[in-house]
């Protein structure tokens, strides 16, 4: 598989998840066309909305490292659930301001992988194009 090393990295970085309260692990790791990645983690807390979800703590460190969405190629998001698990609402509305339209997301359990774009993810986005004037 083209991206099998990103999920890999991804696979690395769930390891790292803080998941008391769920006990639900995710790791995502994001590539730039440069080839340097990012990884992220969940991390919960007692107080469920200072949450963060794994792919949102790998976009925001590339981010926090000047990356923007023409730099990044690629996107691993990884769980250990039964089912392939899917970006969230806030993460699909991060991601579709984040990444470009046609980056690939590619969703595994480790038994099952889909690729997937954030458009395919998020149809009739709400973005800075529906802000009038901004």
């Amino acid at each position: 598989m083209k991206y099998q090393n990103l999920l890999d990295q991804a696979f690395a970085a769930m390891e790292n998840a803080y998941a008391p309260y769920s006990n639900y692990h995710v790791g995502a790791c994001l590539l730039t066309k440069k080839g340097e990645t990012y990884i992220g983690a969940n991390i919960e807390n007692a107080s469920f909305g200072a949450t963060n979800c794994g792919e949102r703590s790998a976009i925001y460190a590339a981010y926090s490292h000047g990356i923007r969405a023409d730099d990044i190629e690629a996107l691993a998001i990884v769980s250990d659930g039964d089912e392939i698990g899917a970006p969230c609402g806030i993460c699909r509305q991060v991601l579709s301001e984040l990444l470009t339209g046609d980056t690939p997301i590619i969703l595994s359990n480790g038994k099952e992988t889909v690729t997937k774009t954030i458009i395919e993810l998020l149809p009739m986005m709400f973005g800075k194009k529906d802000l009038n004037g901004f």
